[in-house]
């Protein structure tokens, strides 16, 4: 069916034609005749599928057949999307499909000068493109009027809705009078769009093309398990055998997005990449450089993921499994767009199984394992048994089955097993395989408590090395008893007042022994005899001593005084 049966005026039709488009979508022949009757309408469709076009086109349609020359544009409608990029691709359509008629937009978003948007909504603007932040800046100023606008759209409704907008959509419907026309177009319907839509609609229409959540069937997809450090390695490796004109690489952060740019410029690829870091200026020149064919790889992340409408993008690569399962179906959207063909590649680490799980269950598709020909895998990554060894298995101990081996991996040497009762050494693969994470935390702790108990066995020698100092001649040496040595004064009777060797205790002789003889033969002499002489237990010094030695000089004294 032509465009110009489905109602549209003669200029949008022009222009359309103008663009390349001939015919319209399955979605845009469904929806546009619904939008021109003014009714309300919810849309859900996959990506890629045309949706843009299924609701600019209409609102342009209405305001080019209504619209006064020579008057100022008031806003007529407003379009608001979760994402710079979107809003900027939605308007960039509206110029394109109305170039031959006088209608004027702007897009509205975050990270340009507030200014400048001023100065083009002064002029005056029949059609808004904005982002929820920056639209609420420009009402709380006082720059932007939406008192009458007609026809409200809801770009992206459930990706706008996971990023926290529902407050924001509120208020800013509060200022847009309720006899309106409000238009929903989601890739999915969740609760809380559903919600919404009873909030802000009437009676809705419902249009739904191919199954929720399904990536659209123009794209081919396919996952390779890979260890995370080989993923660079396998990433060049296919772009050197396959013809890849124009790729588009997803990261899941910002860094990652930087460090798979700079490896490829060190292999001679064109790339560049784009994420929330980059300013809106940066971020176009890319997309545009992008669109040319000046670079053949664009690096992106999530957020810029549904504002990238390229035509003729031949692969998409999922370098991290994204941890959101729409995330996916939008990733790989970018691809087989307006009935084009085209590849979606993921590289599945260990850890990213269960995100493929979550993927599967929401597309409600079971995804197969495939292995790059020619590719030297360190180990093969089982998606239902997690790593396996690279060929075959070798022979080895039997060990009982442990935390390793119930995580799927198999001995040290016989690779990395697959299943949860194999014993180590079995297991697929060829070459010696790697230890388990587990395995190696438990080798770990063994090492650790081996030299715990070898110091505690230090220290108990030591111990019982000091204990021997100490009973060093109190007691008979165990070893000689221990060898059957025999004491020969065993048995015989001891003297009356003999004490043994251990008990009695070995004196210095004292200065003071023979003090009272000595005063009565010799006389003065005593007093020579301690002049200038260190006293007992005085620490060397001359007259040291304490109170009872000073008693005993003075007794010394007065005996030599009688004498």
């Amino acid at each position: 069916m032509p465009f110009k049966k489905i109602g549209l005026c003669d200029e949008l039709v022009q222009g359309i034609l103008a663009t390349g488009y001939a015919a319209p979508t399955e979605i845009q022949a469904e929806a546009i005749p619904i939008v021109i009757a003014g009714k309300d309408m919810i849309g859900c469709a996959q990506t890629g599928t045309g949706k843009t076009a299924a609701f600019v086109l209409p609102i342009l349609n209405r305001i080019a057949m209504s619209s006064k020359k020579g008057k100022k544009e008031k806003i007529r409608s407003l379009i608001i999307t979760p994402t710079r990029e979107l809003a900027v691709q939605i308007d960039r359509s509206v110029k394109g499909y109305g170039r031959f008629t006088q209608i004027k937009s702007v897009a509205v978003y975050g990270g340009e000068q507030i200014e400048k948007q001023i100065k083009v909504l002064r002029r005056g603007v029949g059609i808004v493109a904005a982002t929820p932040g920056r639209l609420i800046d420009h009402l709380n100023r006082g720059t932007i009027d939406l008192s009458n606008v007609e026809v409200l759209v809801l770009d992206e409704a459930d990706r706008m809705l996971d990023m926290g907008f529902i407050n924001d959509i509120q208020k800013i419907i509060e200022k847009i009078p309720r006899d309106r026309q409000t238009l929903l177009f989601s890739a999915t319907i969740s609760k809380e769009v559903a919600t919404l839509t009873k909030n802000i609609q009437r009676r809705p229409k419902m249009i739904q093309i191919g199954k929720q959540h399904n990536p659209i069937d123009t794209i081919t997809q396919h996952i390779y398990p890979v260890p995370q450090e080989q993923k660079m390695e396998l990433l060049l490796y296919m772009m050197e055998r396959q013809q890849m004109f124009s790729v588009l690489i997803f990261s899941r952060t910002k860094r990652g997005a930087d460090r798979i740019c700079k490896r490829l410029k060190q292999n001679e690829i064109k790339a560049e990449a784009i994420h929330s870091d980059r300013t809106q200026r940066q971020r176009q020149r890319v997309m545009d450089g992008f669109k040319r064919g000046q670079y053949q790889v664009m690096v992106a992340t999530d957020v810029a993921a549904r504002g990238i409408n390229v035509e003729g993008i031949s692969h998409v690569f999922n370098f991290d499994v994204p941890a959101y399962a729409e995330d996916y179906v939008h990733r790989i959207g970018r691809t087989g767009r307006a009935e084009a063909t085209g590849d979606a590649i993921t590289f599945v680490g260990y850890d990213e199984i269960p995100h493929i799980r979550k993927i599967e269950r929401f597309i409600g598709q079971t995804f197969k394992a495939e292995y790059y020909d020619g590719f030297d895998y360190k180990v093969r990554i089982s998606l239902s048994k997690g790593p396996g060894g690279g060929g075959g298995g070798g022979g080895g101990r039997k060990k009982k089955t442990g935390f390793s081996q119930r995580k799927g991996a198999g001995g040290n040497r016989g690779g990395y097993g697959g299943g949860a009762k194999q014993k180590s050494g079995g297991g697929g693969g060829g070459g010696r395989g790697r230890k388990t994470g587990a395995g190696k935390r438990e080798g770990a702790k063994r090492e650790g408590a081996k030299r715990e108990g070898a110091k505690r066995e230090g220290a108990k020698r030591e111990g019982v090395k000091r204990e021997g100092v100490k009973r060093e001649g109190a007691k008979p040496d165990r070893k000689k008893k221990a060898a059957g040595f025999k004491d020969k004064n065993k048995g015989k009777p001891k003297p009356k007042n003999a004490s043994s060797k251990t008990s009695k205790k070995k004196t210095r002789p004292s200065k003071f022994d023979g003090v009272k003889s000595k005063k009565k033969t010799a006389g003065s002499k005593s007093k020579k005899a301690f002049k200038g002489k260190a006293k007992p237990n005085s620490g060397g010094k001359a007259g040291g001593g304490g109170p009872f030695k000073t008693a005993k000089r003075k007794a010394v004294k007065r005996m030599n005084r009688k004498s």
